[in-house]
């Protein structure tokens, strides 16, 4: 096993270099950088793609080259916008500008925001609590309903509770998270109709000033309709997995044998099935909150108005800001190879019958 976790360790460091090759090469193609988002400011405050609209004067561009099309710069001497590129660093190539990135990366200095003053690993670190939140919850309650619900299903299969709880599955599966969001909004956020859970953020204004109890009750009260928005999707990917797993166990010899033995059937099912059947459903707990945690964030937290990691991405996104956009893409990708070795862990922890060197030999 451990030849094979070095192996994984090794794998870690080329792919995390092709994610981020990929990902600047795609971004040197996309109009609109941070020195055209200053510029846009400078002549009004409009979005800096309002200037791709038409033609207009030669200006200079973050690569230093003329530019007819962009119509955001008139008027402003090429002599301050090269020293705006110069300030960003974009008087260097490409090359020079991502080798000197990989660089910095090494010594875990992920640089500067443009536009917030602060360093991008402080930011992270100041944002990770809410998405953990989001991700952790999500995750918790996606396994405590999904589990005891599919061991039913399997029991009862193919009968009329089976068959509804599938049609409601399906449709639960179906539903877009942000359609589900902003539809608990409308319902229990005073949007329409009820208001009982608050509309955004994940504390109240007189947080400090509230007792222990309190802070944990307004932190829940503020954080159970993301919660539910964003375990939709994870709940029913995980019920099917729990039924399935329980049917390919139930249909086994050693659970007829132990029928056979006059043992009851609470005893069989949860005695001898429910090891052997949550092996691959609990093994992938670190999987399934890495996917919460990062495919549902940007919805959830923009819809309700929360200031956590998939937030920052997306605005970081919008404004061009290159040192968050790249910084948070290294350090989520890392993550997420490094959660995908200990699924593996995982596995081979709950079954040591599992063994990954002999199925790669």
């Amino acid at each position: 096993m451990g030849a094979y976790i070095l192996r994984r360790l090794l794998l870690v460091i080329p792919t995390l270099l092709g994610i981020m090759i990929v990902n600047f090469t795609l971004v040197q193609f996309v109009p609109g950088g941070p020195v055209e988002q200053i510029i846009a400011e400078l002549q009004g405050g409009g979005d800096v793609f309002e200037g791709f609209a038409g033609g207009g004067d030669d200006v200079q561009t973050q690569s230093g080259a003329p530019n007819e099309e962009y119509v955001g710069a008139r008027g402003l001497p090429p002599e301050f916008i090269a020293e705006l590129e110069k300030e960003f660093g974009f008087d260097k190539p490409p090359l020079e500008r991502f080798l000197t990135m990989l660089g910095n990366y090494m010594t875990l200095d992920f640089g500067e925001s443009y536009f917030r003053s602060i360093s991008v690993i402080d930011l992270v670190l100041e944002k990770m609590p809410v998405s953990i939140s989001l991700g952790l919850w999500s995750t918790l309650i996606a396994y405590l309903v999904s589990i005891p619900l599919g061991i039913r299903k399997a029991v009862r299969d193919g009968s009329t509770f089976d068959t509804w709880t599938s049609g409601a599955i399906i449709v639960a599966y179906a539903i877009p998270g942000f359609l589900f969001a902003i539809l608990l909004l409308v319902l229990f956020a005073g949007g329409s109709y009820w208001q009982i859970f608050p509309l955004r953020g994940l504390t109240s204004d007189n947080f400090d000033e509230l007792s222990l109890l309190g802070k944990i009750g307004d932190y829940f009260w503020h954080i159970a309709l993301p919660v539910i928005a964003s375990t939709i999707s994870a709940f029913a990917t995980l019920t099917l997995l729990t039924k399935n797993s329980f049917l390919d166990e139930i249909k086994k010899h050693y659970v007829m044998t132990a029928r056979a033995k006059g043992l009851s059937e609470s005893k069989v099912l949860y005695g001898h099935v429910f090891r052997n059947a949550m092996l691959i459903v609990i093994a992938g707990f670190p999987a399934v909150f890495i996917g919460v945690f990062f495919s549902g964030s940007i919805i959830i937290e923009t819809i309700f108005s929360l200031d956590g990691l998939g937030r920052l991405g997306f605005e970081a996104a919008v404004a061009r800001d290159y040192p968050v956009i790249f910084g948070t893409l290294f350090i989520f990708g890392l993550m997420s190879l490094v959660v995908g070795i200990l699924s593996d862990l995982m596995y081979v922890l709950v079954d040591p019958r599992i063994d990954f060197e002999s199925r790669e030999g």
